[in-house]
């Protein structure tokens, strides 16, 4: 299919899918002078970075499959209540992704991976402006630090390799003392000895405001958004001719993109894809009224969790499961995480709380899925993003959309094929 010239910006494309990649692809093609329409199930803001920390965590760019990760799978599954969990029951059915997944865990692959990530990271802010004004993005992202502490000097020991490495590809940390992180962050004071400062990374006011301010100015910018699951494509002509809904209207278009998070599942056989993505549950508890004044993002790293002020309350999560195929969620996960963050901080208010689930669609080496369909040229894939999907929303949008203009992409996406597995 021919892409849009520059006299004839009049293509129409759909995207399916309304989370944080999703929006963003499809404010991207709207400024580039697409007629857009999105299509999600779910009203605006209620998607999986709703319930993430919140970060855009430009220096994250180390793959899950650290050196050593196999020793620790066993404690995973006998531990419910660490940081990471394993379903015992879904073993079997995850086998075969876990294989993949500690193929990843030699030091060239994880130093591939990346260099390939921060192709990507470097970008986000940029890419993000480029989505929207000045003023909105000031006021959508809190422009302080993330910190990261921990219970003894063994914590910051640990993440010295990966911080050599982040150095070398752009990404600065910095060791804080006790006095550094009391002078940062008032309510740590006396509660840690041992932190590192990242000073690139930032944070959102409200991940849920987020959202739904991008959905917003996507609408107001002439964008149509629709309430309803997609079924399938039809095809006409060996490309995509339209997408049929469950209420059995049809939507045609030029191009389609697939930005729906673990949901892309469901398209997998009719598109012949052969990709190992998994559902990986991320908890998030949200307490209204928590009686602190937090400044800042903090990852407690020897908890596994984080907490990050918002406008709507300080959002306390991050703990992830392994589920398999079962979409059922643990609450019990969610109540563990106020349990541990009550130890930190015996004064934190929890009369009035919301907890949610939020599933990452995570592929074995950690990098999203970026590409064309290899059976229909005018489906672009926007998958895989895991637990970076707030902050790789903007610069995915962007080279989604550079696909569908022809011209080159701003970065190399070689390695976020659709076909490397």
């Amino acid at each position: 299919m021919d892409t849009i010239s520059n006299t004839q910006k009049s293509q129409h494309a759909v995207v399916i899918g309304g989370g944080i990649v999703g929006i963003c692809c499809a404010l991207s093609l709207l400024h580039e002078g697409f007629e857009v329409t999105l299509i999600d199930p779910a009203r605006p803001g209620d998607s999986t970075a709703k319930w993430s920390c919140g970060q855009l965590s430009v220096g994250e760019i180390i793959p899950l499959s650290k050196p050593g990760i196999l020793t620790k799978i066993p404690g995973w599954m006998v531990d419910q209540t660490g940081p990471l969990a394993l379903r015992p029951k879904a073993l079997p059915s995850l086998m075969p992704w876990f294989f993949r997944f500690l193929g990843n865990s030699r030091r060239t692959r994880i130093e591939d991976i990346a260099g390939s990530m921060a192709s990507l990271t470097h970008h986000v802010f940029n890419e993000y402006k480029n989505l929207l004004d000045e003023e909105t993005f000031n006021q959508l992202i809190v422009n302080r630090p993330v910190l990261q502490v921990f219970d003894s000097q063994k914590g910051v020991e640990g993440e010295q390799g990966h911080n050599q490495l982040r150095r070398k590809l752009g990404f600065e940390s910095r060791v804080l003392s006790g006095e550094d992180i009391a002078d940062l962050e008032p309510e740590l004071k006396g509660k840690f000895t041992h932190g590192i400062l990242l000073p690139q990374w930032r944070f959102v006011a409200d991940t849920e405001a987020f959202l739904v301010s991008l959905t917003e100015k996507f609408i107001s910018e002439g964008g149509k958004r629709i309430e309803a699951t997609v079924k399938q494509f039809l095809e006409k002509d060996h490309v995509a001719s339209a997408v049929i809904l469950d209420s059995g209207e049809n939507i045609s278009a030029d191009y389609f993109v697939l930005a729906a998070g673990i949901g892309a599942r469901r398209f997998f056989k009719q598109l012949n894809m052969n990709v190992p993505l998994q559902p990986v549950a991320g908890y998030q508890v949200v307490v209204k009224d928590s009686g602190l004044k937090l400044n800042h993002s903090v990852i407690y790293g020897d908890g596994g969790f984080c907490f990050t002020p918002m406008t709507r309350g300080l959002q306390i999560g991050g703990t992830i499961e392994f589920t398999g195929d079962s979409l059922q969620p643990n609450f019990k996960r969610a109540e563990l995480i106020l349990q541990k963050a009550k130890k930190i901080f015996p004064e934190l208010n929890t009369t009035n709380i919301e907890s949610g689930i939020g599933y990452r669609p995570l592929l074995p080496d950690t990098k999203p899925i970026i590409d064309r369909s290899q059976k229909y040229n005018n489906i672009l894939l926007a998958i895989g993003h895991g637990q970076l999907g707030l902050t790789l929303g903007a610069i995915t949008g962007r080279l989604i959309t550079d696909l569908a203009m022809g011209r080159k992409p701003a970065v190399d996406l070689s390695p976020f094929s659709a076909t490397r597995f």
